[in-house]
């Protein structure tokens, strides 16, 4: 084992934790990370927030008549809530080791499992986005799903630029396999290759990650599947959707997707945000928190995203009368009760995730590390246990994630 004369110092071991951690991230790479300078100054905490503006949107004109519009902002609350860390405790023996062995023996394994937790708390987000494809408790063999996913992207206008789509294992072992002439590992993403890209088709730069999430969805009898679940009430705006027709005990869980009306009858469409027309397909919406019909069949659906907004700039979905109209089936994404991996299409805009400076603690060592390519800031403490004559080492990390604009995502059902 190689020794090195001198000790190894904090500043160091930080700079080589954050090396490890940048290049253990996948999805996290993947996405919006411009907030972070935002949050630049010393000392932020938990629960510090910034407030990320969305684009504001216009509709047009198109006669001579001037029609002065607000220019409303509308923004997303990104919060600094949580403090990734790992704690560890070193010899002076193990100091005395070459950086290498160190990384080898003690970084590298702390850094994955911090790497693996901030992915998988990325793509838990899942749950906000209601674009979805597949059919799930079925892994696609098809390119067509993942095309399908692609002309959602484009439905909703979103950039042809940095689009990603991460898979779980299984998916993606699934796609290679019947798509091996497509993913070429050339020079230009040779290096990422090696790391976990699968390369580019379809528009797309190709990932794994075993961090993602999965969706239990609910359950519910047969009848569902049969149109006999209706909207009780119409409804024009707001979450709650009161609904009839299930079976006494039917649940959908937080994170379902369902569907108003049909394409022949009473459908809720969705639309282009920039034509506000519609897709010609029915609007998905994500159901935001559990719900359990009662012994009369009836159960109030509360969806969370997208906004039910029939007009104006900032439209949503279309229906012939303005409304979820009383009637209307009501549609389910799932069978009853799969368990779905909910692999993601996405343009980076979609997510962002952010980090901070912690602050400077007082006597004690301090080590603090950035990378410049993805803004992290990494903090590394040592302390002295002198009962059991080691050091204690602290590495935190200060990070929140958020979705900010979820119609440039699309789920993709496994």
């Amino acid at each position: 084992m190689a020794i090195s004369n001198t000790l190894l110092t904090i500043g160091m071991i930080t700079n080589e934790a954050l090396a490890v951690l940048t290049n253990e991230l996948t999805f996290t790479r993947t996405i919006n990370r411009q907030y972070d300078s935002q949050f630049g100054r010393t000392g932020a905490k938990i629960g510090d927030t910034l407030n990320i503006r969305r684009p504001v949107r216009y509709t047009v004109r198109t006669d001579p008549t001037l029609n002065v519009q607000g220019s409303t902002e509308s923004s997303v609350p990104l919060v600094l809530t949580k403090q990734y860390g790992v704690d560890m405790s070193f010899t002076s023996a193990d100091y005395a080791l070459s950086i290498d062995d160190f990384s080898d023996r003690f970084i590298k394994p702390a850094l994955s499992a911090l790497a693996n937790k901030i992915d998988f708390d990325g793509l838990a987000l899942y749950s906000d986005v209601y674009n979805a494809v597949g059919t799930p408790g079925t892994t696609p063999t098809s390119q067509l799903t993942y095309l399908q996913a692609r002309a959602l992207l484009n439905n909703e206008a979103a950039p042809q630029n940095d689009r990603s789509i991460c898979l779980n294992p299984t998916a993606e072992i699934t796609i290679v396999s019947n798509l091996t002439a497509l993913f070429n590992p050339n020079k230009q993403i040779s290096d990422q290759y090696i790391k976990g890209s699968m390369g580019t088709a379809f528009g797309f730069d190709w990932y794994m990650d075993q961090n993602v999430n999965t969706q239990v969805f609910g359950t519910y009898a047969a009848n569902v599947a049969g149109g006999a679940v209706t909207v009780t009430n119409a409804v024009t705006s707001g979450t709650s959707i009161v609904t009839g027709g299930w079976t006494a005990g039917d649940v959908l869980n937080a994170g379902d997707i369902v569907t108003f009306g049909t394409l022949t009858s009473k459908g809720v469409y969705a639309i282009n945000p920039q034509s506000r027309t519609s897709t010609g397909l029915l609007r998905q919406f994500v159901v935001a928190s559990q719900s359990t019909a009662d012994v009369s069949g009836n159960m109030t659906i509360i969806i969370a995203n997208p906004t039910l907004t029939f007009t104006g700039a900032y439209q949503t979905c279309y229906n012939v009368n303005n409304a979820i109209e009383a009637g209307a089936v009501v549609g389910v994404f799932s069978a009853s009760g799969k368990s779905s991996p909910q692999n993601l299409a996405y343009q980076k805009d979609a997510f962002t995730f952010a980090t901070a400076k912690l602050p400077e603690m007082p006597g004690v060592k301090n080590g603090f590390a950035t990378a410049p390519e993805l803004g992290m800031s990494v903090r590394i403490i040592d302390g002295y246990d002198i009962v059991n004559d080691r050091k204690i080492t602290r590495l935190d990390l200060l990070g929140g994630w958020k979705t900010i604009r979820p119609e440039l995502a699309v789920r993709i059902a496994g």
